[in-house]
């Protein structure tokens, strides 16, 4: 089995990403925000360099994120596009190009979650659907050079993400598009296997 950062671990689909991989038999490394500041190039090239040491690094699964959207063009606000922008595209940036090397020296995999919404953008997501595309070709192209390597990367499309805590919570509410955070979890741990 290999070893595989998780990057954005803290949530309840980094908790229940992490839960899966390790059920597979994966030596997992699991980054918080308090392991390092993801937004910052020069923190998580210093935190990679610490785990690269500690032995090679077979996958990285970026899972930080968020959303904001807003009511139609005007809606679209550049708070919001500051904030998607950086815990979307710019951490995906640095926690895989500080990973990179050691991807690719393994033959190793990039997994990131996107949105089914590119498949018929609306105004009201445009901030986030711009973000999300962006992430989504970055992810690619690296996944294109890692395949030199006998690698690769993997974009994983969710319409949005629930748990059982949210579930209790709604008891009405329809989930059927939805996807459980376990769900992802298995799905992102069936990549790795």
């Amino acid at each position: 089995m290999g070893r595989i950062v998780v990057a954005g671990a803290a949530g309840a689909s980094g908790q229940a990403v992490v839960r899966a991989l390790r059920a597979a038999g994966h030596d997992v490394v699991a980054v918080t925000r308090d392991d390092a500041d993801l937004a910052d190039a020069g923190a998580v090239t210093a935190y990679a360099n610490g785990v690269v040491a500690a032995g090679p690094v077979d996958g990285l699964v970026h899972l930080v994120g968020g959303w904001r959207g807003g009511g139609g063009v005007a809606g679209q606000s550049d708070a919001d596009w500051d904030f998607l922008s950086t815990r979307v595209i710019d951490t995906l940036r640095h926690t895989s190009r500080a990973f990179f090397p050691a991807l690719a020296a393994a033959g190793g995999r990039l997994v990131i979650v996107s949105t089914t919404g590119l498949d018929a953008p609306r105004a009201s997501n445009a901030n986030y659907l711009a973000a999300k595309g962006a992430a989504e070709a970055w992810t690619r192209a690296l996944g294109h050079e890692l395949g030199k390597a006998g690698g690769g990367a993997q974009v994983i499309r969710v319409m949005a993400l629930y748990t059982d805590a949210e579930l209790a919570a709604n008891p009405g509410k329809d989930y059927g598009a939805w996807t459980h955070v376990d769900a992802l979890g298995d799905q992102i741990a069936a990549v790795f296997a």
